[in-house]
């Protein structure tokens, strides 16, 4: 697998790339990414692209914690100034997200508190959130207990079984919430659309 990577990196008709996750389990998915040039990283997850975004440099964004800003700006949802938590930490969603909606920017700039089942008492910081976002992998973790009344709830956290996909959120938590993204499907399209935005740009770069 390296050695395919390896040989893309070279090839100039190539402008983009990235490591599907999970990958099967005989293989290393950081050495993969490692391999990789950044530049030409569509998922925004090489090491290089998170020192990026940690350091506030331009890059490619990972593509569900990007999608997750835009879909909250589309709406109207102020995200300026408001108590945003995260349940959740991996590297794919939880921790990069907290750091993009931290950043000093109109569609951001929130309070963010990243917690995780490891945090005994991790629902009363998800009761305190004006918008608490699901990124756990964890199947009906979020239940309407857990959300403040009229916050908004966005589940961008699911783990497949089979073919079976299940969301992190309880479709009850509508009950509760101002504004809720579908349980399963919700957060997927602007994740696509944020991969394909970060594959026209990693084009324009090759082709200035």
């Amino acid at each position: 697998m390296h050695r395919v990577i390896a040989g893309w990196n070279d090839d100039p008709a190539v402008h983009g790339m990235l490591v599907q996750y999970p990958i099967p389990a005989h293989l290393d998915y950081n050495a993969a990414l490692q391999v990789m040039d950044p530049d030409k990283d569509v998922d925004g997850m090489h090491p290089v692209n998170m020192g990026r975004l940690a350091s506030g440099m331009p890059g490619p964004l990972p593509c569900t914690p990007a999608g997750i800003e835009a879909l909250l700006a589309f709406h109207g949802v102020v995200v300026a100034g408001r108590e945003v938590v995260v349940v959740g930490r991996g590297a794919t969603l939880g921790r990069p997200l907290a750091m993009l909606l931290a950043q000093k920017r109109p569609t951001a700039d929130a309070a963010v508190t990243v917690v995780h089942t490891g945090v005994g008492d991790w629902a009363r910081y998800a009761r305190r959130a004006d918008i608490l976002i699901a990124a756990a992998g964890v199947p009906g973790i979020i239940r309407p207990e857990h959300v403040k009344p009229g916050a908004v709830v966005v589940g961008g956290g699911v783990r497949y079984e089979g073919r079976r996909i299940l969301p992190d959120v309880l479709e009850s938590c509508a009950e509760v919430a101002g504004a809720i993204t579908p349980r399963v499907g919700g957060v997927g399209p602007t994740t696509v659309a944020m991969l394909l935005r970060n594959v026209v740009a990693a084009a324009e770069r090759a082709n200035p």
